[in-house]
């Protein structure tokens, strides 16, 4: 059951009242006691299609005021994160509008100064580029890690420019990913360069069982620290039409939160769920609702890992 002082003072209000962090969980800016902490990145100036995703974290937050109303958890996971952990939402990095090597300084300063506390980091973005300078923190304190990545496009893009399609490249130019133990899932875009990254295309992820997904990315990574970033761009623009470069043909919602909980177990370090651009939804804002149940799961695997 999820312990009262952890979470907002009436978090347990409807989901349509009251103050909004994710999950529920209180703000704070104390790393002192906290074990992991939430991030969010408002920023969307390294898109290559339509903007917004700026909006992501906002929107994640108030739908996640669904996800976190239950004091037993999130469906299907058998505890509350607050059981174990002290979690708390460290609110938004901002002053960079129009400047996007500020953002770059300001994130991984503020993402080194989270996890040298011994806080892990769940980043919600924004756009994909974020997660560079994520990853940049990381390594600082971890090494190279292993990328478990969840997209529609590789974002590997052999470019010197930095956008939301080449952060990956110029992650694997300064070292910062262990390649023999990475993988992408979803991909269903062009590109012919792999860089020694194992791909699982959205045909092949169709017609396998998520559990068998869940093994593949469990024997490829092995017991090396990883780092995991979801696009939601991953999921089919069915479940996920509110997002800057929709490909149509991906995965369920189901089917991800399957092959998520299935990697239990790995040491994953960090996180980010990114690629929110809520304007663009339809009605219903149901692509947050499935990005706030996603952060919560990629929540869950922090927990396992760190209780590990």
């Amino acid at each position: 059951m999820a312990r009262d002082d952890e979470m907002l003072d009436n978090w347990w209000d409807e989901a349509y009242s009251g103050p909004i962090s994710f999950m529920r969980f209180k703000f704070s800016k104390d790393l002192e006691s906290a074990d992991i902490a939430i991030l969010g990145v408002p920023y969307d100036l390294g898109t290559t299609n339509r903007p917004g995703a700026r909006f992501g974290p906002r929107a994640m937050r108030e739908q996640s005021t669904l996800t976190g109303e239950f004091d037993y958890g999130l469906w299907p996971w058998d505890y509350h994160l607050a059981e174990y952990h002290k979690v708390i939402d460290y609110g938004d990095i901002c002053n960079f509008a129009g400047y996007p090597k500020r953002m770059n300084k300001e994130l991984e300063a503020t993402t080194t100064k989270i996890i040298e506390s011994g806080t892990a980091c769940f980043a919600m973005g924004g756009d994909h580029f974020i997660s560079l300078p994520l990853l940049r923190s990381h390594v600082k304190k971890y090494g190279p890690l292993a990328l478990i990545h969840f997209d529609a496009h590789t974002d590997t893009w052999v470019d010197e420019d930095y956008n939301h399609g080449t952060m990956f490249y110029h992650a694997i130019k300064e070292g910062l990913l262990d390649l023999e133990h990475s993988i992408q899932l979803g991909i269903r875009t062009p590109n012919p360069q792999t860089h020694g990254i194992e791909i699982i295309y959205a045909d092949e992820l169709d017609e396998l069982k998520p559990s068998v997904v869940a093994e593949r990315i469990k024997a490829r990574v092995g017991d090396k620290k990883a780092y995991l970033t979801f696009d939601i761009d991953f999921l089919d623009p069915a479940y996920a039409p509110g997002t800057g470069t929709p490909v149509a043909g991906g995965p369920t919602v189901m089917a991800g939160r399957k092959i998520l909980k299935g990697i239990t177990g790995l040491n994953i370090v960090g996180a980010d769920l990114v690629e929110i651009a809520p304007a663009y939804d339809p009605i219903g804002s149901i692509t947050a609702v499935a990005g706030a149940t996603l952060g919560g799961d990629i929540l869950y695997l922090l927990s396992e890992a760190l209780r590990r």
